[in-house]
């Protein structure tokens, strides 16, 4: 059974594509790429990728100079942005993440039409838009480009030699059959592929259209038509603070001085990106409504930026910011609050006792914790029967207190706070708890009817400028899926992408105050190879990316050695084990940074 969905069984049966359509043999055990490894090597033409390799060539100008193609391609950042026309006449928009392997696909009947689901299933798409997506990654290998070279001349010279066009097909088919089934046992030529088991393909959101979230920034071939207009910058939007601060307010509120304290203030150095405002408009701009939004997530990578996401959304709504950090241990009392018992502690009006350190060293000092005057002709005797006395009071009201039976007191949340008085909670890696149903006991304040029972019987109802900002992660080690009924609560589910190395490099430079642009962009172009070699070589005991930068950043700006300051942030930071912080400076960072 293939490892890749993009391979099933039954892709394997399907029709090839002109003109190998003739093709009286599809297996061959005498052509084959450098990459197949197995004991009895042979390989098999494919149809969908083989359709995919066709049509990109079908818009390159070299083979074909008077193109009149339908599909495109082009790239933003890490991504791979592609528009395939189909043999149904569909537009398949694809957006191919080269970081994590993921994909976003959708299917347009035309430019107008809402975009449609897109699966790999027995009924399904046969995967062939993927594979389009992927060819520019395919063709960075030596073997893939000079079989692609070879495949189009023979296109141009219209398939003559139809034996020089199957060998190159079979190694074109195998090479990326090899590079993708096998991609953890081929390095940096592994192309490694993030598809759900179920075949069920992240959709393209008209939400993502709208704000042309996935616009190229360069265009490869073709022409968009599905993908077009002016990108929006992952660095962040240009915003003036004072049309952003406050701009946003739910209500018409007055806040003490502590809960203005709790406003968070945006530094000089935040660019305010995309999502932030986006959450801001929908939660102002849906207060009228009969069900105003209030529930949002934002997802990625750990120094993505969400949790200082959170924070500026509050300060665009004018709210006082809380947060919750969820552990693995995370029961529903750690969010609702719980009854303690009052034992371990003295009740507030009892005396603070002095040491005996105090008695001997500071007698004047020790007498003013007990009476609360300074007497500095007090002896050492006198403060010790002085404190005899003060303990033997204490004892007796303590005694009397606890006649009538056990005290408890209720401890109030963040959460609650905020629920109450109107704030903005963030919950941040709620995927992290053990019991994944630990948040569905919260589904009550997340609905409509917004109210919940206390411990203590009181009945909490949910202040209607309360927003709520889940924070998480879902793709590290530790990380579980969430409650489906806790997804389908939030208003607005957004993903925070790792920006690309120039934006990268500007947002350090903006944090740290480092003005050399020049090796903040090495440093940051070292560390996505790094997270590359990690994946690579399955290095995943440690962190590697933007807060790991900043503080490798600020190091070299104080030793002025990029080398040196690597050693102890990047470096101890990515593993404990000495030889794979060993392989990541041999492979990485000397030849780069040597003096």
């Amino acid at each position: 059974m293939a490892k890749v969905k993009l391979y099933e069984n039954r892709t394997w049966s399907m029709s090839l594509p002109k003109p190998f359509d003739v093709t009286v043999n599809t297996v061959s055990t005498k052509l084959y790429s450098r990459y197949n490894t197995a004991a009895t090597k042979k390989s098999t033409l494919h149809s969908p990728s083989l359709s995919a390799i066709l049509a990109y060539l079908d818009m390159d100008t070299i083979y074909t100079p008077a193109s009149t193609s339908e599909s495109a391609i082009g790239t933003q950042g890490d991504k791979v942005i592609a528009e395939y026309r189909s043999r149904t006449g569909e537009i398949h928009a694809v957006v191919f993440n080269k970081k994590n392997g993921k994909f976003n696909v959708g299917r347009f009947e035309d430019v107008a039409a809402m975009p449609k689901v897109y699966s790999l299933k027995d009924t399904g798409n046969t995967g062939t838009a993927m594979f389009f997506a992927l060819i520019p990654e395919a063709l960075m290998d030596d073997e893939f480009r000079e079989y692609y070279e070879l495949l189009g001349r023979c296109k141009s010279d219209g398939y003559s030699d139809m034996e020089e066009a199957e060998k190159a097909a079979f190694i074109l088919c195998d090479n990326l059959y090899r590079r993708i089934e096998g991609a953890g046992m081929h390095g940096k030529s592994g192309i490694s592929l993030d598809i759900p088991a179920t075949g069920n393909i992240a959709p393209i959101t008209a939400l993502n259209l709208s704000k042309k979230a996935y616009t190229p920034s360069s265009v490869l071939y073709g022409t968009f038509q599905i993908f077009t207009g002016t990108p929006t910058s992952a660095a962040g939007i240009s915003v003036d603070r004072k049309d952003f601060i406050n701009h946003y307010p739910l209500s018409e509120r007055t806040f003490s001085p502590q809960e203005q304290l709790m406003i968070p203030k945006i530094e000089d150095w935040y660019l305010i990106p995309q999502e932030v405002v986006t959450i801001c408009k929908h939660a102002f701009q849906t207060t009228s409504s009969s069900q105003p939004m209030r529930n949002f997530m934002m997802r990625g990578p750990a120094g993505t930026g969400k949790t200082e996401g959170a924070k500026a959304v509050a300060a665009g709504l004018g709210l006082p910011y809380l947060y919750y950090t969820c552990s693995a241990n995370t029961e529903i009392y750690d969010f609702l609050g719980q009854m303690l018992p009052e034992t371990d502690g003295k009740p507030e009006n009892f005396a603070e006792y002095p040491s005996f350190t105090d008695l001997q060293m500071d007698p004047p000092s020790a007498y003013k914790k007990l009476t609360g005057i300074y007497d500095e002709a007090v002896t050492e005797v006198e403060v010790f029967n002085k404190l005899l006395e003060v303990m033997e009071r204490d004892a007796k009201a303590l005694a009397e207190d606890n006649s009538s039976g056990q005290r408890f007191r209720y401890v109030e949340t963040p959460l609650i706070q905020a629920i109450r008085n109107g704030y903005l909670i963030e919950i941040q890696e709620p995927t992290v708890i053990a019991n994944p149903g630990v948040l569905v006991g919260l589904n009550a304040l997340l609905d409509r009817c917004a109210s919940i029972t206390l411990t203590t019987g009181e009945v909490i109802r949910r202040h209607p400028d309360t927003v709520v900002v889940i924070t998480t992660n879902n793709s590290y080690a530790g990380c579980r899926d969430m409650n489906q009924s806790v997804i389908s609560r939030m208003n607005l589910i957004l993903d925070v992408e790792t920006p690309d190395v120039d934006t990268l490099a500007e947002r350090t430079m903006l944090v740290t105050g480092c003005r050399d642009k020049a090796m903040v962009k090495d440093m940051a172009v070292s560390v996505q190879e790094i997270s590359e070699r990690c994946r690579e070589t399955m290095i995943n005991d440690g962190s590697c990316g933007v807060r790991e930068l900043i503080s490798w950043v600020q190091s070299y700006m104080v030793c002025g050695n990029a080398l040196e300051a690597a050693k102890y942030t990047i470096l101890s930071s990515v593993s404990s084990d000495p030889e794979n912080r060993a392989d990541i400076l041999s492979s990485c960072l000397e030849q780069k940074f040597a003096a």
